[in-house]
């Protein structure tokens, strides 16, 4: 049986990643020991289960069937394991994926407390502001802002998260602050990954919304590169009270247009599609969103 349970483990990863040095990797094999169970799973099955090009691997019509039925039976195997143990005996390995700066400053300033309540979990941080092909690397859940794209993942709501504008004293001095929306056209303003890359920025006041298209000379593809542009006094940029909050305590970043709102990001943990969350990845989430439910998005943790 175990040697069945590993053909399955190997098979699902094998087709998720669409690799066999991947799969080989993660599983702790060597890529021709992946290549033998996989051939040898689909010798005794008698059917094509995946198909080797000289790039990738991709799942036939039957080896979709399968993977969805190998995906049930290994998830049911974890669950029956975790319930004997209890949730206090939680194990395993947790992959997580989540944006730079707010993964910095929001989430893994909470792990601490969770990791101690369940000591024998370890946790995979893939920390990067562009949205990863979960499935493929292998994660069990993403936080993920803003507004989801792919109705085919499960999600959870954490919440949502408010926005300001921001400058450095330096550039203020150099261009003056901005009084309204509309003055924002006549500034640089730092585009970066998400909402604040968006050529036109919408703020409400009193219930009015108002738009303005901005300009820039400065943009950047990750959080941190937002953050030192606008420190270094190249611009005005979009961030939030959790990920700004140091700064503007220690007055290197200025808040700017106090009277208007900018629309808050949604927070979502998200999990793969097609992957049941497993009993640690459930009581990761379930503890975050109490978290947050306890000390919003625009409180320091």
């Amino acid at each position: 049986m175990s040697d069945r349970l590993q053909e399955l483990a190997v098979f699902v990863r094998a087709a998720e990643s669409g690799s066999f040095s991947k799969a080989a990797r993660e599983l702790g094999l060597s890529q021709p020991s992946v290549s033998r169970i996989i051939g040898e799973l689909e010798a005794r099955l008698g059917v094509k289960l995946l198909l080797r090009t000289t790039r990738r691997i991709t799942v036939t019509d039957a080896g979709a069937l399968f993977l969805t039925r190998a995906r049930e039976v290994l998830a049911d195997i974890e669950d029956a394991e975790d319930a004997a143990r209890g949730i206090d005996s939680l194990r395993g390995t947790i992959r997580i994926a989540m944006p730079v700066m707010y993964g910095a400053r929001n989430i893994i300033p909470r792990l601490p407390k969770f990791l101690a309540a369940h000591p024998l979990l370890r946790v995979e941080l893939s920390v990067a502001d562009e949205r990863q092909d979960l499935v493929a690397e292998g994660t069990d859940v993403a936080i993920r802002l803003g507004a989801l794209t792919d109705s085919g993942f499960g999600a959870r709501s954490l919440g949502s998260v408010p926005r300001l504008v921001v400058a450095s004293p330096s550039y203020l001095a150099a261009r003056g602050a901005p009084k309204t929306p509309a003055d924002l056209a006549s500034h640089d303003c730092i585009f970066g990954p998400g909402q604040s890359g968006l050529a036109s920025w919408s703020f409400t006041r009193n219930g009015a919304e108002t738009s303005v298209d901005i300009r820039g000379r400065i943009s950047t593809d990750s959080g941190p590169g937002v953050f030192a542009c606008v420190l270094a006094g190249l611009g005005i940029a979009i961030t939030s009270p959790i990920m700004a909050g140091p700064e503007i305590k220690a007055g290197t970043l200025v808040p700017l247009l106090k009277g208007y709102k900018l629309p808050p990001l949604e927070v979502h943990a998200v999990y793969p599609s097609g992957r049941r969350p497993s009993p640690k990845v459930r009581a990761l989430v379930d503890y975050l969103a109490a978290e947050f439910a306890r000390s919003p998005h625009d409180a320091t943790p």
